[in-house]
């Protein structure tokens, strides 16, 4: 799945979609520690009442919120599963009635808190429902398209959340007119920050994607091995923050420790190249995402002006921190939104396409960090004076 494609989904989590439909909402408290389940209930999404069904409309955009191999990451099914994940959510997802889908959801809960466990109450939420895209545009003219034409498909939403103890606080009784302590007992689900999720099937060319799933690792950076491994039984994945340190890795053993300014800046406009012309290109259906395997990293290297690469120096390093020489980087990993360079004086945070702009130079013998602008410099409201070197 794409960026747009989970931007689509997540907009239509709203009170009275046009192409989302939401059946059925299957709530289970779990109690801590132990694991075991408090309380269960089902019933029609359309039967909650409309402040808890923008709760929890909040809470489902929350799961598809993230940021692409950091935050939210599509898996792939395992095939070599007894009893997998995958069957019990297809089985779950066609079951014909609301006990049949609630059966198949509980197997997940299981499994769930089988592998793990909290300090804290939790409440597992799954939804069953519709998801509708127009194949395309209402041509005005003819009047075709839009929203008689649409591909269809069913999907399960889970969103794991964990439960707050309320805050003792004072509050002001208006009609008694006198203050009184909250003795509020009730835990809070916290809907706010889900601790993970997912969705079954994951959508890909307008088509549902029964052997792939979007997962969402609650923090950045922190996906759950156990949750993707033993829960979901997928393959396990790569973060793109190890794609960068893998990447880095690769080039300091090619490059060298000490290197211009201007070939790391080179080599990030390389890169983003690559992935400004993939985005011109995603409406072409046999377009994907640009990923860097060792030859791709040899000509980025030539063409950023690195001297002495070859092949061999390039497979090598890939291999000794890759170790699959089938792996592919994806070029979106490797670019940073930004560079910040430490100093005991000052931070400089940069774009990386602007580093060639800065030099590391040595004058009156004292290191200094040469900043190259074409503006004036403003501090504090005042222009500095320019000086001559």
């Amino acid at each position: 799945m794409n960026k747009k494609d989970i931007a689509k989904i997540r907009n239509q989590f709203k009170l009275n979609s046009r192409y989302m439909k939401i059946r059925e909402i299957f709530n289970v408290y779990v109690k801590k520690e132990s694991g075991e389940i408090y309380h269960q209930v089902s019933q029609p999404f359309e039967m909650l009442e409309q402040e808890a069904q923008e709760l929890f409309l909040t809470n489902f955009k929350k799961v598809l919120t993230g940021g692409l191999d950091s935050k939210l990451f599509e898996l792939k099914f395992r095939r070599d599963v007894e009893e997998s994940t995958q069957m019990i959510l297809f089985n779950g997802l066609h079951a014909a009635s609301t006990e049949d889908w609630k059966e198949h959801m509980l197997q997940i809960v299981a499994k769930m808190f089988e592998h793990a466990k909290y300090e804290f109450d939790t409440v597992v939420t799954f939804i069953r429902g519709e998801y509708q895209k127009a194949t395309r545009k209402r041509d005005m003219e003819s009047e075709e398209g839009g929203d008689d034409e649409v591909y269809s498909s069913e999907f399960v939403l889970c969103s794991l959340n964990k439960t707050d103890q309320p805050k003792k606080a004072l509050l002001f009784d208006y009609i008694e007119k006198e203050f009184k302590s909250n003795n509020a007992v009730d835990p809070i689900i916290n809907l706010a920050a889900p601790l993970a999720g997912f969705l079954f099937p994951a959508f890909n060319d307008n088509a549902a994607d029964v052997n792939h799933i979007l997962y969402n690792g609650g923090k950045a950076n922190q996906p759950s091995e156990i949750f993707i491994v033993d829960v979901l039984q997928c393959e396990e994945i790569i973060t793109a923050v190890e794609e960068k340190d893998s990447f880095d890795q690769i080039l300091k053993i090619v490059v060298g420790d000490e290197v211009d300014s201007k070939v790391i800046s080179n080599v990030y406009e390389e890169i983003d190249k690559m992935v400004q012309e993939s985005q011109e290109n995603e409406q072409n259906e046999e377009s994907e995402p640009p990923k860097l395997d060792s030859k791709d990293i040899e000509r980025i290297l030539e063409a950023s002006g690195v001297e002495d690469v070859n092949s061999d120096k390039v497979e090598h390093a890939f291999k000794s921190v890759v170790y699959d020489e089938k792996y592919e980087i994806k070029a979106s990993s490797v670019i940073p939104k930004s560079i910040k360079i430490e100093t005991k004086i000052a931070n400089v945070t940069i774009n990386p396409k602007d580093l060639k702009n800065i030099k590391y130079i040595t004058f009156n013998g004292k290191k200094c960090l040469l900043l190259e602008v074409d503006e004036e410099v403003v501090v504090e409201g005042f222009k500095l004076e320019e000086a001559e070197l």
